[in-house]
């Protein structure tokens, strides 16, 4: 079965390449897979060099000359020395070494060009980390940046955030339903609407309606009870609004299709990171009660067109229950199909796993689901004796 630890550039810098994968190997795991592009964070990073990492956006290698120069969007620089000797450092061990890219998160670049990031439908752009992925300098963004982490010789390029996000507001002392809250981070820029429009939506009443519908919340009308379910919000916001949301999927499912072409072209190949399961349960392991991948289609994610463009799937099966994490890797094979990849990406400490034994149980329950790969999240956050409870998972 394969494996890999998700390690970020800090992580090697701080303690140095050739200890942290020696540890890796040790942990019996077939592989790395490092942050090649990541995002602004602030991390507890327990036996770093800093207890406490702050992380810049930032593409960790130097950039092609010929897939950015006539580009509006380029990423940041940032330790563009990570990969130097990486991979043969890795061979030398026998492991993997895979490339994670974060695509669309980027508070530098949506700062820099805030035409670029989502809209809502009262006209604010509140998001600036969030790169809509209807935008066409977006997408040339995306495709470049995965043919760059793909020419590094990675074995795969993870690609995380090649999505729309949900609304992530800091304060908010109204209270927003759950719909109301999906309404509220629907983006109606000008490319999202003008999609929407082709495929036959009123992308216009669409938008009046969900400022309508979250404008009255706001001015003191009742939140709406219950999941997000696209019956519910049929009913809630109507057809409009749903045929608005299905569009939103075309939009991320023919932008994953140009990414999983760049990559193949590099000679390497994609793995679609589907983040639901972590948006369900990311807090305190405790997902709500439909499954991954039946919620997927809020952030533009249809597993079943997915599947025909994209033959390796990981799955953040973030719970505490082993059952839990069993059913999501079980339902996202029912949906892209037995002869897809699915590796089941696990957290081996807090807040899912409190024991070796619930790991071990998780790892398991992954495995009898058919998931064909089990990869840990994250080396620099969890301290030594949570990542030493990874061989025993795996054996």
């Amino acid at each position: 079965m394969d494996s890999s630890l998700y390690v970020l550039v800090e992580d090697l810098r701080g303690e140095g390449v050739e200890k942290v994968l020696d540890r890796v190997r040790g942990y019996g795991v077939a592989g790395i897979t490092v942050g090649a592009v990541h995002h602004g964070s602030r991390d507890v990073t327990p036996h770093g060099l800093s207890k406490l990492t702050l992380r810049h956006d930032g593409a960790h290698f130097d950039l092609p000359d010929d897939l950015f120069a006539e580009l509006r969007l380029v990423p940041p620089t940032g330790y563009t020395d990570a990969f130097d000797g990486l991979l043969d450092a890795c061979r030398a061990r026998g492991l993997k070494l895979h490339g994670r890219t974060v695509f669309l998160r980027n508070g530098t670049l949506g700062a820099q060009h805030p035409d670029v990031t989502v809209r809502n439908c009262f006209g604010d752009r509140g998001y600036p980390t969030d790169l809509c992925p209807a935008h066409p300098d977006v997408r040339q963004y995306a495709v470049a940046l995965a043919r760059s982490v793909a020419r590094l010789g990675v074995d795969s390029v993870v690609a995380e955030g090649l999505h729309y996000r949900p609304l992530k507001a800091e304060r908010s002392f109204v209270p927003l339903g759950p719909m109301d809250a999906y309404l509220m981070a629907l983006c109606f820029c000008d490319f999202c609407m003008a999609r929407a429009s082709d495929l036959g939506v009123n992308a216009d009443m669409a938008r009046e309606e969900c400022a309508r519908i979250v404008g009255g919340v706001l001015d003191g009308d009742p939140p709406a009870e219950g999941v997000v379910t696209r019956a519910a919000l049929t009913a809630y916001a109507g057809p409009d609004v749903v045929g608005y949301a299905r569009a939103r999927c075309e939009t991320v499912t023919s932008l994953v299709s140009q990414v999983a072409d760049a990559v193949a072209s590099e000679g390497s190949k994609l793995v679609f990171v589907d983040p639901t399961g972590a948006v369900k349960g990311y807090r305190d392991g405790l997902p709500s009660p439909l499954l991954a991948a039946h919620d997927a289609w809020q952030l533009g994610v249809d597993p079943v067109a997915l599947s025909n463009l994209v033959s390796s799937f990981a799955v953040l099966a973030y719970a505490r229950d082993a059952a839990r994490v069993t059913d999501d890797v079980g339902a996202y094979l029912r949906s892209v199909g037995k002869d897809r990849e699915v590796r089941a990406v696990l957290r081996p400490g807090y807040p899912d796993s409190d024991s070796a034994d619930r790991l071990t149980a998780k790892v398991r329950g992954a495995r009898a689901a058919g998931a064909q790969a089990v990869d840990f999240y994250a080396y620099g956050l969890a301290s030594h004796p949570v990542l030493d409870r990874i061989p025993h998972a795996l054996s």
